[in-house]
């Protein structure tokens, strides 16, 4: 819990740095504005609190529907959800138009807002593009999601990639059905946040970029750690995901004050409920 904590702290102090008042510099920072401040971040180290308590309790609580939703562009590709996937694809190819985006993170504000859902069905839905290589990468060193989701048994993960104990050709498997490539995480090292910010990292995002048409990073939560951050600003933009009904405005403006706004390339709304369709997102 101090680790979440300590997390919360560097991202109130991001903040300050990233243009919020601060004694001293610009206007005055207020009584109940300071007050404003603690109180938002106590409610998302609360958040945070009851997660990872959650966690605890629960070791893996996703079943095979949970794993259906996320790969739902793979399983109903003509569904109304696969569509909307093809319209932030479109939206996406709109921008590479007009300037380099050829590596994306995709990250949230907080856990379960569906961040890893959109990285890999806009993954999936990119890859269905006659021609084009993509690669999906999971950036989550804590928790790798991405192999379970699509049934991947790694020997090599990008964490063995990084420290140089395997390579990108060992690390990289292509989804069976489909023409999609992922680079999976497949162990949890003691220093993930290290070696995301290494060189090696930057070496590693340099060569993806060089050898796909398109490298979508499945990063963790914005508030929670460092890491999405540090791999959002080795890329050419970011896909922010917030989660209806869920996601407060205030987590969401904290974490794109970290994240720099100008990095943003669009936000996906996720959980929206719908009357007519099975999967609302």
């Amino acid at each position: 819990m101090g680790k979440v904590y300590e997390a919360l702290q560097r991202a109130e102090a991001e903040r300050g740095r990233r243009g919020a008042p601060v004694p001293g510099v610009g206007a005055p920072v207020t009584p109940a504005a300071e007050r404003a401040r603690a109180r938002a971040a106590q409610g998302r180290f609360e958040r945070l609190r009851n997660w990872v308590l959650r966690r605890k309790q629960v070791v893996e609580t996703d079943d095979a529907n949970a794993f259906n939703k996320r790969r739902i562009a793979l399983l109903q590709p003509d569904s109304f959800v696969a569509e909307q996937f093809r319209t932030l694809r479109a939206r996406l190819d709109a921008l590479a138009a007009e300037r380099p985006v050829r590596t994306i993170a995709v990250t949230s504000a907080m856990p379960d807002e569906g961040k890893t859902t959109a990285a890999l069905n806009l993954a999936l839905v990119s890859s269905m593009n006659l021609g084009r290589r993509v690669l999906l990468v999971d950036c989550d060193l804590r928790r790798p999601k991405l192999h379970i989701a699509l049934g991947l048994r790694p020997e090599c993960g990008l964490a063995e990639v990084l420290t140089g104990e395997g390579t990108v050709d060992r690390a990289v498997q292509k989804l069976d059905g489909t023409d999609l490539c992922v680079l999976p995480a497949r162990t949890t090292p003691s220093n993930p946040s290290e070696l995301l910010a290494s060189e090696s990292m930057r070496t590693l995002v340099e060569q993806l970029a060089r050898s796909y048409d398109q490298v979508i990073f499945d990063t963790p939560p914005t508030l929670a750690l460092p890491d999405a951050k540090t791999v959002s600003e080795l890329t050419d933009g970011l896909v922010f995901v917030v989660r209806a009904n869920q996601t407060p405005r205030e987590d969401v403006a904290a974490a794109l004050d970290i994240l720099d706004r100008r990095r943003v390339l669009g936000v996906v709304l996720n959980g929206v409920e719908t009357e007519t369709k099975r999967y609302g997102y």
